[in-house]
């Protein structure tokens, strides 16, 4: 069927907070770097990171805080030996600093001089008791994303991480694909409104609705057409009514030989090339009809429920993703990995790794997406979470871990 599915739907372009669970219909390049500026990812000290070298708790480092960067302002402190500033997290960090203490690795030697966070009085001086490499605790300027870099590519199905990694760059605005239009027939002469009391010999319609659910899952947009009776004439009319408003057209091609063989020349009778697949080596779903007309994927469904849904999960909601421009269905759910690389943790807490998802020789393979936490393209970049249990210390590569997926 997909060879057939050649079909993709026309470009939209919608707000970013109005986009979780549409698909992009063209790239996205970085319009600039992330961040744009050096940031502090700690509550510190802006130093020199050769001023710290050799600190220790029994030798500290001795360093003269000569300021104050303000959230939100530019850096204008210079440094010069032996100086420091005072940053908070996110804070930008002057020219001449290239790196970050903790404050918790810091002892403030002039007390008196420290009344309360907005009336500092400079210059005090500080004991540090851990050096710092250069870059440590620092966001460099691109570290997140380089400008110009494709962050998001034709085709991806977009989550609430992907929309703040957008507008985290000032995307506000983003071109995505019309949602599909699914036109679904229901068949049978004992086939009834589900608001409707079942006589004797009838059922209600259960399957235009659980498949409706599966569709609007898949990004698509359920249109129902009623309940056709068993008559070729009356279901060929509104199939070929449904498929000219929609882009997809699934029927629920009842239970009976001669019901299902009604459907099947119901289907070849609405364009080219018609049936592809008749029966399927499942079970549930062997009767599963599979077809493809002008361009429009068209599937004829078993009547029982669990058939149809199990069914409509193997072909309908792959074509719904095609007609979008996903050529891999989204992972959905919990999966289990074999891991790529080690992890390292601490005991004693739970860990999440972001981590990418490929195909391997014996199954998944998990490749950790190693970044800093306020950093969202390490999870744009993911598909889910490595679970690092409270009780390891780390783990190993090669072994089988829980991937929980977003």
């Amino acid at each position: 069927m997909f060879h057939h599915l050649t079909r993709v739907m026309p470009a939209e372009v919608i707000p970013v907070q109005d986009a979780v669970g549409r698909v992009t219909a063209v790239p996205t390049p970085a319009p600039h770097n992330l961040p744009t500026f050096r940031r502090s990812t700690m509550d510190g000290y802006a130093v020199r990171a050769a001023d710290t070298y050799g600190a220790s708790e029994s030798l500290p480092a001795f360093l003269q805080v000569i300021g104050e960067v303000p959230m939100g302002k530019p850096a204008s402190i210079t440094l010069g030996i032996g100086q420091a500033a005072l940053v908070h997290t996110g804070g930008m960090i002057p020219e001449t600093a290239d790196a970050v203490v903790q404050i918790e690795h810091t002892q403030t030697i002039s007390q008196s001089q420290l009344i309360i966070h907005n009336s500092q009085l400079f210059p005090y001086e500080i004991e540090v008791f851990r050096a710092v490499a250069i870059g440590q605790n620092v966001l460099q300027i691109g570290e997140d994303v380089h400008q110009g870099s494709e962050i998001l590519p034709a085709g991806h199905w977009l989550r609430p991480q992907d929309l703040g990694g957008l507008l985290a760059l000032g995307i506000t605005e983003i071109a995505v694909t019309r949602r599909p239009r699914v036109g679904i027939l229901a068949t049978g002469d004992e086939v009834v409104p589900p608001q409707q009391s079942a006589g004797p010999g009838q059922i209600r319609d259960i399957n235009s609705y659980t498949v409706g659910g599966q569709v609007q899952q898949a990004g698509g947009i359920p249109i129902y057409g009623g309940i056709i009776p068993d008559n070729f004439a009356a279901l060929l009319a509104a199939a070929e009514h449904m498929l000219a408003a929609a882009d997809m057209l699934v029927m629920s091609a009842g239970s009976s030989v001669s019901v299902r063989d009604m459907t099947v020349e119901v289907m070849n009778g609405l364009g080219q090339p018609g049936v592809l697949l008749h029966g399927v080596a499942t079970r549930p779903g062997k009767p599963t009809i599979v077809g493809v007309v002008d361009g429009k994927p068209v599937i004829g469904l078993p009547g029982n429920p669990v058939s149809a849904m199990i069914q409509f999960d193997m072909f309908g909601t792959p074509a719904i993703y095609r007609l979008q421009g996903i050529q891999m269905a989204p992972r959905r759910g919990l999966v289990w990995a074999q891991l790529t690389q080690n992890i390292a943790s601490e005991s004693g807490r739970e860990d999440y790794i972001p981590a990418r998802l490929t195909d391997g020789e014996v199954g998944m393979l998990a490749t950790p997406v190693f970044g800093k936490s306020n950093l969202i393209y390490t999870l744009v970049n993911a598909d889910g979470l490595i679970k690092v249990p409270l009780n390891k210390g780390g783990l190993l590569a090669g072994e089988w871990v829980e991937v929980r997926l977003f």
